[in-house]
């Protein structure tokens, strides 16, 4: 039996709440000092919380795996990894609020910059506000709405990032990356894997050769690359998997978009990331929802940057605001900790495993002294693949009848 229909046997609707803060690429490895980037971090209120508290280190995929974010989020919320596999244009698209058709085709984009023989040198055109790119959406969309009978809408996601959605007959999803996810090189022509894919392609490649042409006076975003083509799948949501009324605070459309597939009622935040925000949100619907997904972006951001302090400061900004309001709700159970980890000595995703932090009156703590990898080796969960926290966040809840005589 796989786990998730267990899970839909043996779930209870009781009033217990639960609240899973997820700050996003948590984990690190050590810096210049020799040590990560929690290590650095002064958080006395994440520190007491742990001494009180179960943890450990969890894989978001397998060992040795580096995970994208929607596979780590899919662990986060009890779907597999490796049988439920998402594709990024999907929940960019959806996390936008666009409303997806079974056959549309999405896609995540990136502005970038290109030079003058057409290499990136820049995957993210300096990081442009979103309002800038919100502009460059709406002036490809005002050259471009229709590629050989084929429907194109292009929506703004978040700062350089933007949705691609292609509406038409016959069109595949099993599509190549136009990103090389590298600098130096130029955008690569996209390729389909089969029949429908290949018609999809000729409408991607068009659609970057008439982008690069309309943006290519522009400063820094001249150039656009695609990724994470897929079709909308179906899914079971939390209501039916786990009995639970769940609500997502997060302000990056890709998040949103995840929560939107498990059946999360979303919670309109600010456009740019506000801590005390997210916590005055939480708290005026706290009495509505039984399930709270709670992201903050910003850790990841720095850690892609390689700006270490800048992690640091983010980890010390959620100790300060977000954990003492957390504790004065008093959630029934309290989840921390990340879809994966990203350090900023590799600027990007890495293999290792994220901290996970278990707070509940049903625990025997482990009396840790420190929130961090190091300490977190040494917690009573010990290391685990990330999916099945859901069933402890669960258990603790006392939402799981027995299963079984």
């Amino acid at each position: 039996m796989e786990p998730l229909e267990l899970f839909r046997q043996v779930a209870t609707r009781t009033d217990s709440k639960i609240v899973v803060l997820i700050m996003d690429g948590l984990g690190g490895a050590p810096g210049p000092e020799g040590r990560s980037e929690l290590e650095v971090a002064h958080t006395p209120n994440l520190d007491q919380l742990a001494s009180r508290s179960n943890c450990g280190l969890a894989d978001p995929v397998i060992k040795g795996v580096t995970p994208g974010s929607g596979p780590g989020h899919l662990a986060i919320f009890g779907y597999d990894p490796l049988v439920w596999e998402i594709g990024r244009g999907v929940l960019e698209a959806l996390g936008t609020g666009f409303e997806l058709e079974p056959d549309d085709v999405a896609a995540r984009g990136n502005f970038v910059t290109l030079d003058e023989q057409g290499h990136i040198v820049d995957r993210r055109a300096g990081r442009i506000p979103h309002q800038e790119g919100e502009r460059l959406c709406q002036l490809l969309q005002e050259h471009i709405n229709e590629i050989d009978g084929v429907r194109v809408f292009v929506r703004v996601s978040k700062e350089y990032r933007f949705v691609l959605v292609l509406r038409g007959q016959g069109l595949g999803a099993d599509v190549e990356d136009s990103d090389p996810q590298r600098v130096g090189v130029p955008p690569k022509r996209v390729k389909g894997r089969d029949e429908a894919s290949e018609r999809t392609a000729a409408v991607v490649n068009k659609f970057v050769t008439l982008a690069g042409e309309i943006l290519r006076n522009e400063r820094p975003a001249n150039g656009v690359v695609l990724r994470g083509f897929a079709k909308r799948p179906a899914m079971p949501t939390f209501q039916e998997l786990y009995q639970l009324t769940p609500a997502a605070i997060a302000t990056y459309p890709m998040y949103r978009g995840l929560a939107r597939l498990a059946g999360m009622e979303i919670i309109q935040t600010p456009a740019e990331e506000d801590l005390e925000a997210l916590v005055r949100l939480l708290r005026e619907h706290y009495d509505a929802h039984d399930y709270f997904y709670v992201h903050v972006k910003k850790t990841d951001s720095h850690g892609e940057d390689g700006n270490f302090p800048g992690k640091v400061s983010v980890i010390e900004r959620v100790d300060r605001i977000i954990i003492p309001a957390l504790l004065d709700l008093q959630p029934d159970v309290l989840a921390i900790t990340g879809d994966h980890s990203t350090p900023c000595m590799l600027a990007s995703h890495s293999w290792h495993p994220v901290p996970y932090l278990l707070h509940a009156k049903t625990l025997t703590p482990d009396g840790l002294t420190g929130f961090n990898e190091r300490a977190f080796a040494r917690g009573s969960l010990g290391r685990f693949r990330l999916v099945e926290g859901m069933g402890l966040l669960l258990a603790h809840a006392g939402k799981l009848i027995k299963y079984g005589a």
